[in-house]
């Protein structure tokens, strides 16, 4: 198997992608940390997190002998993508899609999944050898898009990110999300440093997803 086909197995296995967002470096370390705690293993450091590539460097250090699989988020550009990689990405994710972001993430062969909300952009995501997209706005989208992305493309797999909640994750996997991303339902009680709150938010999201699954 492919180093690329390794990590997007371990994605897929995870399902559930925790966005983080963090107030600052620290914030988003632990956030990241917490989301962990709670059974969320796919941790996705936005780069609107300050410090977002010393985060990744610090999880990638301090986690590199467990199950957790850490990337980048809301990358923008080529060079903020090589950043992410070369301080412990396995992954980068971005809002749109980026032709540039593509080609180094191939290059050091790195899943990359870009954020699209048409037919053309996801065609021309795959042009560019991207296996799995993600659909963004989820929530503006709907779980109904990847029914009707499948009618033209039935081989492309696809993850929401924004609008996933507990109560529609089931109607999500019903119509064929390959995973799902979560940021501000963890962190919705986050107060004063309380990121229990984040264990607690991630372990309702890990519990449904055993549950779902069986």
């Amino acid at each position: 198997m492919t180093h690329k086909g390794s990590i997007f197995n371990r994605l897929k296995e995870n399902y559930l992608f925790a966005v983080v967002r963090g107030k600052s470096e620290q914030d988003g370390y632990e956030v990241s940390k917490a989301a962990y705690e709670g059974g969320i293993k796919n941790i996705e450091v936005t780069f609107s997190t300050p410090g977002a590539e010393r985060v990744i460097n610090r999880l990638a250090e301090d986690f590199a002998d467990t199950d957790m699989v850490i990337g980048a988020g809301t990358v923008l550009d080529e060079v903020s993508a090589r950043i992410a990689i070369l301080n412990g990405a396995e992954f980068v994710v971005s809002p749109s899609f980026h032709p540039e972001i593509a080609t180094i993430c191939n290059l050091y062969a790195v899943p990359y999944l870009p954020g699209c909300g048409t037919i053309t952009e996801v065609k021309d995501a795959l042009k560019a050898g991207c296996d799995v997209v993600k659909l963004f706005p989820g929530g503006l989208l709907g779980p109904g898009f990847i029914k009707d992305l499948h009618g033209p493309i039935p081989w492309v797999e696809a993850m929401p990110s924004g609008g996933v909640s507990v109560d529609n994750m089931e109607e999500w996997m019903n119509h064929g999300a390959w995973s799902v991303g979560v940021g501000s339902a963890l962190t919705k009680d986050l107060t004063d440093g309380n990121y229990g709150s984040v264990v607690a938010n991630s372990r309702i999201f890990s519990d449904k997803l055993k549950e779902l699954r069986g």
